[in-house]
């Protein structure tokens, strides 16, 4: 069976991975336009405290719990996937919050084995866990928490794609009737074709009157270096405001992100967004004032009007894998799966999929 994936964004590369274990033969086109969503993603995998939709959280937790599956198969063929388990810190000052957070986790976790266990924490264990915290927060502790390296992951999903044969084109694509695909000044055909073009899918789709909602959401998020610090084992640190903290090898402190919506495709590093990372990060973590603020990235996450992902079947032989918004590195890789198994006629868990259906929007 001959698929051309559109784009290789973090849904296309997994859609791409997974159609190629399973024998098919893959065409990847993208356009590698600057700002894909993965620029602006934080690598935070933890559904497990994220306030999702309760119609997305199963595919969330089963996303969750295929993390480490992935990570262990992509390094047993010997691409790095960066995926750790590093646990996590949902922290506030506030005992009631707290005790409300503490709760919600417990219940979402009694079947969720791969969370690990919650434990609440006062403000000195905390800060021996992420030292510049600030030190009247306190926190409920998931040990289950993992981060990744959403480049990396890209790379190695792409890396292990082209080991079985998927040939990627660097063009800009546009769907045609007759499920074609215009890829340049050229055109390509095959059995399906599946639109992961991120925030750039309803462009691609518009040529043959497909209707995808999707449009871009500015995302800026900026890296701060330690140097001298270990913060490999530093856990990811979840503020009530819905802003993040997270931490690298090498002294690197990831801090984040603005949600614009309305942006367009205006790819700059702006004072305003700028100064609300900042500000949001030193409110949380005074300590990291004398960081050194190494960079600031901008990514353009696909965002739908409901917030929910597009995947599955628009059209015969014609599949999306987008709309993602900011939960693309928590559900594409799994997403990727699901959609393979699609197009390749294969079962797939209907009630996961079914609140993402694109027919929602019909």
């Amino acid at each position: 069976m001959r698929v051309i994936v559109i784009g290789s964004g973090m849904g296309g590369a997994a859609t791409a991975y997974h159609l190629a274990v399973r024998g098919a033969d893959v065409v990847v086109v993208d356009a590698e336009l600057p700002g894909v969503a993965t620029d602006a993603g934080a690598g935070i995998v933890s559904p497990w405290t994220s306030r999702w939709d309760d119609a997305v959280y199963p595919l969330a937790a089963a996303a969750g719990r295929y993390y480490p599956q992935l990570a262990a198969e992509l390094r047993e063929l010997g691409h790095e996937p960066s995926y750790e388990v590093v646990g996590g810190l949902v922290v506030s000052a506030d005992e009631r919050e707290l005790a409300a957070e503490q709760e919600r986790i417990a219940a979402r976790i009694a079947d969720a084995p791969e969370a690990g266990t919650s434990q609440r924490l006062d403000p000195a264990q905390v800060r021996e866990l992420f030292p510049p915290l600030a030190p009247d927060l306190a926190a409920v502790h998931l040990t289950g928490a993992g981060r990744v390296d959403g480049r990396v992951l890209r790379r190695a999903l792409i890396s292990a794609a082209i080991d079985r044969g998927v040939q990627f084109i660097q063009a800009g694509a546009s769907l045609q009737p007759g499920l074609r695909v215009r890829a340049g000044a050229d055109e390509l055909d095959g059995d399906a074709v599946v639109l992961a073009a991120g925030a750039w899918s309803a462009d691609v789709a518009e040529p043959l009157g497909v209707p995808v909602p999707v449009a871009p959401q500015r995302g800026q998020i900026s890296h701060f270096d330690l140097p001298g610090t270990d913060t490999a084992a530093w856990p990811v640190v979840l503020p009530q405001s819905g802003h993040y903290l997270l931490a690298f090898p090498g002294g690197r402190v990831v801090a984040g992100a603005t949600r614009e919506t309305g942006s367009g495709f205006d790819h700059r590093v702006t004072v305003a967004g700028q100064r609300e990372i900042l500000d949001e990060a030193l409110a949380v973590a005074p300590g990291l004032a004398d960081a050194s603020l190494a960079e600031t990235r901008v990514g353009f996450r696909p965002a739908t009007p409901d917030t929910l992902p597009l995947l599955g079947q628009v059209a015969s032989g014609l599949f999306l894998a987008t709309g993602f918004g900011p939960a693309g590195l928590t559900l594409a890789p799994y997403a990727g799966k699901l959609v393979a198994d699609l197009v390749l006629g294969e079962d797939v868990p209907a009630d996961l999929l079914a609140p993402c259906a694109p027919a929602r929007f019909a």
